[in-house]
């Protein structure tokens, strides 16, 4: 089984606002940069987002360590709460953005997990990566950003 590391993170300027996500793969020392947003959305969303655009990249199932600065994300799937949440029809607690967490939970079943919180905005590269790949793609979504270039796009290598 191959060993994926996803780093991901997401960003929203106003919340709800233009937002954006990013996420890199890497394996054996490729890279694989990802980015995309919604004109409105939260950044919530978009920290979701990041992480299921990074798992359904993979064409098979994988170890896949996750690192990301997103509590919300990370405690919800190594908690169990997400799975909590799908067990109560999205009832309980912080069971907001049920569509997502859906997909979510269904793209980690196929992978082996694991989950890794790092500080954000704290110097490491690919956090700081993808924060600039979401920050990005929120800005070409912003109102002034009229004509700026499509809101999903493989990201370019930095």
């Amino acid at each position: 089984m191959k060993q994926v590391t996803l780093y991901t993170d997401g960003a929203c300027s106003g919340n709800p606002g233009p937002g954006g996500w990013g996420a890199i793969l890497v394996w054996r020392g490729i890279e694989k940069v990802l980015s995309g947003g919604e004109p409105e959305t939260t950044n919530n969303r978009m920290e979701l987002t990041a992480v299921i655009r990074g798992l359904s990249a993979l064409r098979e199932p994988c170890e896949v360590t996750l690192v990301s600065d997103s509590k919300y994300v990370l405690d919800a799937l190594s908690e169990g709460w997400a799975e909590g949440w799908r067990a109560s029809g999205w009832k309980k607690g912080k069971a907001k953005n049920p569509d997502l967490w859906a997909t979510l939970l269904d793209l980690t079943a196929r992978h082996r997990m694991s989950y890794r919180w790092i500080k954000g905005h704290n110097g490491h590269p690919y956090n700081e990566r993808c924060d600039r790949l979401a920050t990005e793609a929120a800005a070409r979504l912003s109102p002034s950003a009229e004509g700026q270039g499509p809101s999903e796009r493989p990201a370019d290598k930095a």
